[in-house]
């Protein structure tokens, strides 16, 4: 028997729906706050908070999806029933776009942190001036995913809900685009990772002569001399630039700031 297969009783079926229907309400109350607070709040409406916000609206539509067809289910408008075919087709179609697009909208957001911290300039300023295209491949890849299952494999009920009834098929269409999306995700956090620490021991290190450049900061400590250098740069068009300045200093009176040039080498 398949691992999603439909229950076997009726009131199996409804103790699961249940517990969907109360996880599904939570989640859509958390991703509608997501929302109102990206509306109601200016200084949230930078092009990193855009990112979340497109994952609260996936997170609250598929939240949405799943209680309307538990809510039929408890109700006993039985999703699997003969009438209820095209409900069913629809239910596993918005689940198939959901549930890999919040994985999307991670990975968007992964890689625009990583940007920002590596300073990876460019990339992250081609990312801001081509908002409408990091917007859009989350939903092109995800409604592609499910135009294909519906087409070529079809969709059935499991029990809350209606999908790929097949493990086999959701094992290649789901979860491993899934946990290889996860595997980046965890591969950029650990560079990320070592970046931050690799600055942090240099920072902290007198022994040799160290430049590093970090969200825009080079910071250039020399062992010879009697002053440290701390040059800033900063992100066009976006207000993640609105960054504190740090100044380091190993004499109070020889520290000094200098603009960095958008031609200095990242």
């Amino acid at each position: 028997m398949p691992a999603l297969s439909a229950p076997n009783s009726i009131t199996g079926e409804e103790i699961l729906s249940v517990i969907i229907l109360v996880i599904s309400i939570l989640s859509a109350l958390g991703a509608a706050w997501i929302i109102i607070s990206f509306i109601l709040i200016p200084s949230l409406r930078t092009f990193r908070h855009q990112l979340i916000l497109g994952l609260g609206i996936s997170d609250f539509l598929m939240a949405l999806n799943f209680i309307v067809s538990t809510s039929m289910n408890i109700s006993g408008r039985k999703i699997w029933s003969e009438p209820l075919q095209g409900f069913c087709s629809f239910n596993s179609f918005m689940t198939q776009v959901f549930v890999i697009q919040t994985d999307y909208w991670v990975l968007n957001i992964a890689i625009c942190t990583y940007s920002i911290l590596v300073n990876h300039r460019r990339f992250f300023d081609t990312m801001q001036s081509h908002p409408l295209i990091v917007c859009l491949w989350p939903w092109v890849l995800s409604t592609t995913w499910a135009v294909l299952g519906l087409v070529l494999v079809g969709y059935q009920n499991i029990g809350a809900w209606c999908w790929f009834a097949s493990d086999r098929t959701r094992l290649l269409v789901n979860f491993v685009p899934r946990w290889i999306i996860v595997f980046v995700i965890i591969a950029l956090y650990l560079r990320l990772s070592y970046i931050l620490l690799r600055t942090q021991r240099l920072l902290e290190s007198s022994e040799h002569d160290t430049t590093i450049i970090l969200s825009g900061y080079r910071i250039g400590r020399q062992n010879n001399s009697e002053h440290t250098d701390v040059q800033s740069g900063s992100y066009a068009h976006t207000s993640e630039s609105k960054m504190a300045t740090a100044t380091v200093q190993r004499h109070p009176q020889s520290s000094k700031l200098k603009k960095v040039s958008a031609e200095t080498p990242v």
